[in-house]
């Protein structure tokens, strides 16, 4: 990583802050996760790029406590539930990097002590994603059981499309050195949130897309020039408008300042 942020930070900022996906950046490549703020050890390979012609999120097994009926909810947590607070947000994207909606999350743990709830649904539910492909999962770190490494289970799955069954894992955990199952390129990105756990991660499914269209030529008044390293401070003009730079980067197609608010703020 060169400190420039990747154009997933930048789709990532602008979708959770509401804005519109920028047209410019839905046909570009993007990470399945990002490794901003791993907290242990040194951060892990990448996952493939989400772009035509590369592997969506790897399968893993389903392991045997998969249970289908699930209840339809975002939290896990019931009164009294104990462990570690963990929270996973993220994204499902398709081969060309647009967010998919509607898309089925179903996910499965275990409790803090390891074991599967088989007789109910504790620590079971799916959820679907919105029109920005978003999704929230609110449960406790999984506790471990012998022969695995700390993981959640999930199944995804796009409308009309195959299902997607794979797990989640967690850095700086030592059992994902022995564990056979272990995929490097499904760690989640994990920090920690006073007290609690926050998580990310990004789906990418095998699901066909077309990119979206390329970047249109800028209107008069405009001094933001491709290629060039921005420092936080320096000021250019877009479209007759002026913007200050908040981080520091080397200008990209599908970065303008009017696509990119993680990078650029008008005035």
């Amino acid at each position: 990583m060169d400190g420039h942020p990747s154009r997933k930070t930048v789709l990532r900022a602008a979708l959770a802050a509401g804005v519109s996906t920028p047209a410019a950046l839905m046909g570009v490549p993007a990470l399945a996760r990002t490794v901003s703020g791993t907290t242990n050890g040194p951060a892990p390979e990448l996952t493939p790029t989400c772009d035509d012609g590369d592997d969506p999120t790897p399968p893993q097994m389903e392991g045997p406590y998969f249970k289908p009926n699930s209840p339809r909810r975002t939290s896990l947590l019931e009164p009294g539930t104990p462990g570690v607070r963990l929270t996973v947000t993220g994204y499902v994207f398709g081969l060309a990097c647009r967010p998919l909606g509607g898309v089925l999350l179903d996910f499965w743990q275990a409790d803090v002590n390891g074991a599967y709830d088989n007789a109910g649904f504790r620590f079971r539910g799916h959820q679907f994603t919105g029109g920005g492909g978003a999704f929230t999962l609110t449960t406790i770190v999984p506790g471990l059981y012998p022969g695995r490494t700390r993981h959640l289970h999930v199944k995804v799955q796009a409308p009309g499309r195959p299902v997607l069954t794979t797990q989640l894992y967690f850095p700086g955990e030592p059992r994902n050195n022995t564990d056979a199952l272990f995929d490097p390129r499904l760690l989640m990105t994990v920090r920690d949130a006073g007290g609690a756990r926050e998580a990310a991660f990004d789906f990418v499914l095998d699901v066909p897309q077309t990119p979206g269209p390329g970047p249109t030529p800028p209107p008069g008044g405009t001094t933001w020039t491709v290629g060039t390293a921005y420092r936080p401070g320096d000021r250019v003009t877009y479209g007759g408008a002026a913007y200050a730079c908040l981080q520091g980067h080397t200008a990209q197609p599908g970065w303008e300042p009017p696509s990119a608010p993680a990078l650029w703020r008008v005035g």
